[in-house]
């Protein structure tokens, strides 16, 4: 194997043990990672006794999510740098053996002979001066060598412990998001939720044949708004509000995407059963199917305001309820549903699941890239 080779010719070149590679992207990614796995499992362990477990839970999921994304980041970075690594090694593999090939035949010369010149003492003086910067210049690449080994089984030994720390993460999300689910219908049966006249509802999805219509209707109902709300009015979060799931946006409003449709919303891509939350404090109007839009939250921040987020997979919020900013609204589809892609190698399910959000006043459609915290990426 090439790399054995390589090792070998540091063994030639008497290479002792170094001081270990210097901090890379990679490494500092990954403690980065660990260390926000760390406080994941300990805000998981302290959900259990939490007054509210809801928000607690809430909190440790997001935590888990953002920890996880951080870890698929390290084990990413980790591969790409190990490839760069051997494609270097391999690079200088036939130039430094050919080195190592003239001081091993020179050191086997008797001293002698290695005195004596066709152009006498002088010539003599002149090779020696130049045996001894080869010499120190095959030392100088032996020591980019070794360092550049130690680097590679760092960066091995990384990507090992995180795929191992990456299983556990996994594991543990997954209970949390369990334990949240049980939470909320915990506390669901302990409280009085608001009549909804359920039937009114479903008449309504029924007779909806756009998102135009429904949220026309569901502007009619009867509900109370909320006025009465405390806190900053929701007209005045414009560019404040956190985006209602982790993940990156793919489409912004009026983008058209693959198929050519363009719509009045954003198009955040993330990842199987990843969190929904609510970006600001709400009346629930709407917690169910519609169209084809899978299972959609319409929430009421204020009077003449709709929240609408699309394509969820489970729902934890109801209609009717007033809910805090944050409030769990519900999941994303699981891994393995239709449409969802496989596994990347760096462990976990690629974002391949898409949350539309819009955000409406009066029933017409505003640019959330106006309201919501974007990323630049």
């Amino acid at each position: 194997m090439r790399l054995r080779v390589l090792m070998l010719v540091a063994l030639v070149l008497g290479l002792g043990a170094g001081p270990g590679a210097a901090q890379t992207d990679p490494t500092i990614t990954a403690r980065k990672a660990s260390a926000m796995l760390a406080d994941a499992a300990e805000s998981l362990a302290r959900a259990a006794e939490a007054d509210d477990r809801v928000e607690a839970l809430s909190d440790t999921v997001r935590a888990y999510e953002e920890a996880l994304d951080a870890l698929r980041e390290g084990i990413r970075r980790a591969r790409i740098r190990e490839a760069t690594l051997l494609g270097v090694l391999e690079a200088d593999e036939a130039r430094i053996a050919r080195l190592v090939a003239v001081i091993e035949a020179t050191t086997r010369a008797d001293l002698p002979s290695t005195l004596l010149h066709p152009d006498g003492p002088l010539g003599a003086a002149r090779a020696s001066i130049l045996l001894g910067d080869m010499t120190a210049s095959v030392g100088a690449r032996a020591a980019e060598l070794r360092a550049r080994l130690e680097e590679l089984s760092l960066v091995r030994s990384l990507q090992e412990a995180a795929r191992e720390d990456l299983a556990r993460a996994l594991a543990d999300v997954q209970r949390a998001r369990a334990e949240l689910a049980q939470a909320i219908a915990t506390r669901d049966r302990q409280r009085q939720t608001p009549p909804v006249d359920a039937d009114r509802l479903a008449r309504i999805v029924a007779a909806s044949d756009t998102l135009d219509s429904f949220v026309e209707s569901i502007s009619a109902l009867g509900l109370d708004a909320p006025d009465a709300l405390d806190g900053p009015s929701f007209a005045e979060a414009a560019g404040e509000l956190p985006l209602p799931v982790h993940g990156v946006v793919l489409h912004r409003f009026g983008e058209a995407d693959a198929a050519g449709i363009e719509r009045p919303g954003l198009v955040v891509a993330t990842r199987p059963e990843a969190l929904v939350t609510a970006p600001w404090a709400g009346t629930v109007r709407y917690a169910g199917p519609l169209l084809d839009y899978g299972q959609v939250v319409v929430l009421e921040p204020e009077a003449d305001y709709l929240v609408v987020v699309a394509g969820l997979g489970r729902i934890l919020a109801e209609p009717g309820t007033v809910v805090p900013a944050g409030a769990p609204l519900g999941f994303m589809p699981a891994q393995g549903s239709a449409g969802t892609a496989p596994a990347t190698p760096e462990g976990g399910a690629l974002r391949s699941e898409t949350l539309y959000v819009e955000i409406r006043k009066d029933g017409r459609p505003l640019d959330p890239g106006d309201w919501f915290r974007l990323s630049e990426e």
